[in-house]
């Protein structure tokens, strides 16, 4: 778990979560810590602080691994619909070259790998690339879900959200995170609203989010949860450290994959990297075309 006070932000910020959420541990004990030296509390007081401690860290957990994940989503997403196009032609110019190369030489080695180079502009889809564009790690992506529906599709144009829609998603997650709630239909409510809160900031709709803070607003004044007993409180810490754990895991599958790494080259401005890789294909096309040209003369 992180520190309470505030979780690193953007992209590879997620992946300073599981050193942060070691510093949570270190926040609860000094909780606890000072309670001790009082020596007027109760120990289920204490115990009581030192969990409103690491549940308001495990959020603070939960919301940077969203927000990465979220950019590891926009940006595989924006990497194929802008880049496919280009590493499709670098396909089709590799194998006209291959083709180029073995009619002048005749020679079966360059025949085998002009055939190979050919098979590679248009291989047998698998079910992943069959539904790159409409699922993701929910489900049905926005766009497929949009579509079903007869809604208008409204794809994700940048990798990182605004700042303010960032502002706003990370507001109304410490607020309505489910693990604040105190019986099962007040953690379902919750579950629901962020569902949509999430959907909202997927796309970098900053308008349906201070939508859905008003949404939140005007909700039900909930009853201020009673002094939990030692057991049941202990049980709570037990759980919470289960889901950091459960986290951490998900948060490392995250960084290291392909996208993840890519993400971490550009930590600051991800939606530039895009620009930077286009740059360089086009380049790349841009040499074999050159290198065909001299070919076929």
């Amino acid at each position: 778990m992180s520190d309470a006070a505030e979780a690193p932000e953007g992209g590879p910020g997620a992946a300073d979560t599981p050193d942060g959420a070691d510093r949570a541990d270190d926040s609860a004990g000094t909780a606890e810590g000072v309670g001790e030296t009082a020596g007027a509390d109760r120990p289920e007081a204490r115990l009581e602080r030192a969990v409103r401690v690491a549940e308001q860290a495990l959020i603070e957990f939960e919301i940077a691994l969203e927000t990465f994940r979220i950019e590891v989503e926009n940006f595989s997403r924006l990497h194929h619909q802008r880049l496919g196009p280009m590493y499709a032609r670098l396909d089709e110019l590799d194998a006209l070259i291959a083709e180029a190369r073995a009619a002048r030489s005749g020679d079966p080695e360059d025949l085998r790998k002009a055939r190979e180079a050919r098979a590679m502009v248009q291989p047998m889809p698998g079910v992943e690339e069959l539904f790159h564009d409409w699922l993701d790690s929910d489900g049905l992506s926005p766009e497929a879900a949009a579509m079903l529906t007869e809604q208008p599709v409204r794809p994700p144009k940048r990798v990182r959200p605004s700042d303010e829609a960032r502002k706003i998603y990370r507001e109304l997650v410490r607020k309505a995170h489910p693990d604040l709630a105190r019986d099962d239909a007040e953690r379902a409510r919750r579950e629901e609203f962020l569902t949509r809160v999430n959907a909202a900031y997927g796309r970098g709709d900053e308008t349906l989010l201070e939508e859905l803070a008003a949404e939140w607003a005007a909700g039900p004044v909930l009853k201020a949860p009673r002094l939990s007993e030692s057991e049941e409180l202990y049980a709570r810490l037990e759980w919470l450290s289960q889901r950091k754990e459960m986290l951490t895991l998900v948060a490392k599958e995250l960084e290291e994959s392909a996208i993840g790494a890519m993400l971490r080259m550009a930590p600051d401005d991800p939606d530039r990297l895009l620009e930077e890789i286009a740059e360089q294909l086009l380049a790349e096309v841009a040499g074999r075309e050159t290198e065909l040209a001299g070919l076929v003369e």
